[in-house]
């Protein structure tokens, strides 16, 4: 699909790889409606962006009646980028409180959902549409200390893939984006303190890289977009030896885990 003069829903967009996603957008000449739940954080973006064709939404997605509120309010829509999401206090399923498990859901699973029913009617109108569903690394590979994540991550998989295959005689493009080890703040955004490494560093993708391979797999339609070298090998060995990539990655969550 061709990313230019078209009209672009990214949600998250005031921070990491979908703040990085709006102005890749923007420079490539496309109207862009921005969505997150903080306005500081939109408000940052307008002034980074400085183009009159960036439109900002406050707007949790995870608040059904105002998701479908927005879509009454938008038409003509051609892409909708389902980038926002949270992770969970770095802890075991044992010592997880509900709210915290519920919280995850609702954004992470329930939001993509709201989205996509409520834009998908107007997308199924357009000559040729999107929708872009950002699942993770955790999604096909369990991480300890972020179970109830990648079993949002996980939903969020499957659901697109249903969705790809539902809509593959239609004018509707699905892909589903698998980010590996990315910079972004989700940690500080969810409101979770981060574990201690023990003073290690880890290579981690920029968001603007990350932002530019998710945008050449929608120019080529890739059903599926595996952002960084640690997403793609993983995805190899959890297809190769499942278990061995689970142990694998155990033991590298071990030293991370609160006890």
């Amino acid at each position: 699909m061709k990313l230019e003069n078209k009209l672009i829903i990214v949600t998250g967009a005031g921070s990491g790889i979908g703040k990085e996603l709006v102005l890749h957008l923007l420079k490539k000449g496309n109207d862009v409606v921005g969505v997150d739940l903080r306005a500081e954080s939109l408000d940052a973006l307008k002034s980074e962006a400085a183009s009159g064709k960036l439109e900002t939404h406050q707007l949790d997605i995870s608040d059904k009646s105002a998701v479908e509120k927005l879509a009454k309010e938008l038409s003509d829509v051609d892409i909708l980028v389902n980038n926002a999401g949270i992770i969970q206090p770095f802890k075991k399923v044992n010592d997880l409180d509900y709210s915290d498990i519920e919280k995850v859901m609702d954004v992470n699973f329930f939001g993509t959902l709201y989205m996509t029913k409520a834009f998908l009617p107007e997308l199924l109108k357009r000559p040729e549409a999107y929708v872009v569903n950002v699942s993770s690394m955790g999604g096909f590979l369990p991480v300890p200390g972020q179970s109830v994540y990648g079993a949002s991550k996980a939903a969020v998989k499957l659901f697109t893939e249903g969705l790809y295959a539902e809509l593959l005689d239609t004018n509707v493009h699905v892909s589903v984006v698998f980010p590996g080890a990315t910079s972004t703040n989700i940690t500080k955004n969810s409101g979770v303190e981060a574990p201690s490494t023990g003073g290690k560093t880890y290579k981690t993708l920029p968001a603007s890289e990350a932002a530019r391979l998710i945008i050449e797999g929608m120019e080529n339609n890739k059903p599926q977009i595996f952002l960084g070298s640690d997403c793609k090998s993983m995805n190899l060995l959890c297809r190769i030896s499942p278990v061995r990539a689970i142990r694998l990655i155990a033991s590298k969550m071990k030293t991370l885990l609160k006890k």
